[in-house]
């Protein structure tokens, strides 16, 4: 059995070079080799071509009956949108500002599964880990995003009718649930794909974590901080400490293990997804404090998930 110091390296090697590639893209934003311009221009590539390469790769590459994860992806919608609903209610209890409300509540339940949290299940688990967490991200960018477009819609009949265009819009045209729905018709038809193609792709591939992660790290103002200290500690609790525990505890409870209850750790416990950000100032909320919940879930996601991962393996569940 491993010592608790070994069990605790091990969590700080899963987090280690997430940290250090965040903290590099502040140093080189900081420095000036890297800027606004190049991180715009480098998250839309991450997010149009090379999010969608490694995500349907992992999934045509892979061994994995996807048929078999059908509970584990049940689980992981029903549980968001569980602590969705306590989140919003919650919250607007607490807070009255109709411009903070949805951006608070978007914070406390949208998850970075695409970058931060996939980047945490490819240290532990690999390939395999990918490619099934593949399918949970999907599932759950198109809950998270209907779940946003309602947290920030105003109230009225008008407000409700342009909440469901965007909807379609946001779904439709996303390129990580298009690349993981084409992956999954490419595996279940065992359509062959050209070497020379897998091998470009991959390439494209092993661009996606590195350059998401420069692009998180130089896109942080941790000295915005300053203001709306409240709603935005109010949310990262949510985020970070809240929905963790509770959806990581209802897993449990359900007999997830192993491979399973350490991706629905993973990426329950992920940061506030950067998307967040565009949404609440495309539908007139609170932009500033957006940025704010991101940098800071983002910066302590680095404390809590080393310590969510290092309790899970020294109770040996993961």
């Amino acid at each position: 059995m491993d010592t608790l110091w070994e069990q605790f390296a091990f969590s700080a090697a899963i987090t280690g070079p997430i940290c250090l590639m965040l903290f590099l893209g502040v140093t080189l934003k900081r420095i000036g080799l890297i800027n606004e311009n190049f991180i715009d221009v480098a998250s839309k590539v991450v997010f149009q071509v090379t999010l969608p390469a490694m995500l349907f790769l992992s999934i045509v590459q892979s061994n994995h009956n996807f048929s078999a994860s059908s509970s584990l992806v049940a689980f992981g919608l029903i549980s968001n949108l569980i602590f969705f609903v306590f989140t919003y209610f919650s919250t607007k209890w607490t807070f009255k500002d109709p411009k903070d409300q949805g951006v608070i509540i978007q914070g406390g339940f949208r998850a970075n599964t695409a970058i931060i949290a996939l980047a945490y299940v490819a240290n532990i688990y690999g390939n395999e880990g990918v490619a099934l967490a593949a399918i949970y991200v999907a599932s759950t960018t198109v809950l998270y995003n209907i779940q946003a477009v309602i947290a920030l819609t105003p109230k009225g009949e008008e407000s409700g009718a342009k909440a469901v265009t965007v909807i379609a819009k946001t779904l439709t045209k996303n390129p990580l649930i298009i690349s993981i729905m084409l992956g999954v018709v490419f595996y279940g038809l065992s359509i062959p794909i050209p070497k020379m193609v897998t091998d470009a792709g991959q390439y494209f591939a092993n661009m996606t974590l590195p350059l998401a992660l420069l692009c998180t790290g130089g896109s942080l103002d941790i000295r915005s901080l300053k203001h709306d200290k409240l709603p935005t500690w109010f949310a990262t609790g949510y985020k970070l400490i809240l929905a963790p525990l509770f959806i990581t505890l209802a897993a449990l409870f359900l007999g997830f293990r192993d491979l399973e209850l350490g991706l629905i750790f993973l990426m329950s416990a992920a940061p506030t997804a950067a998307a967040s950000y565009v949404m609440a100032r495309a539908m007139g909320g609170n932009a500033t404090l957006a940025a704010n919940i991101i940098a800071l879930t983002t910066v302590m996601s680095l404390i809590t998930c080393t310590i969510g991962i290092f309790l899970l393996k020294a109770t040996g569940l993961i």
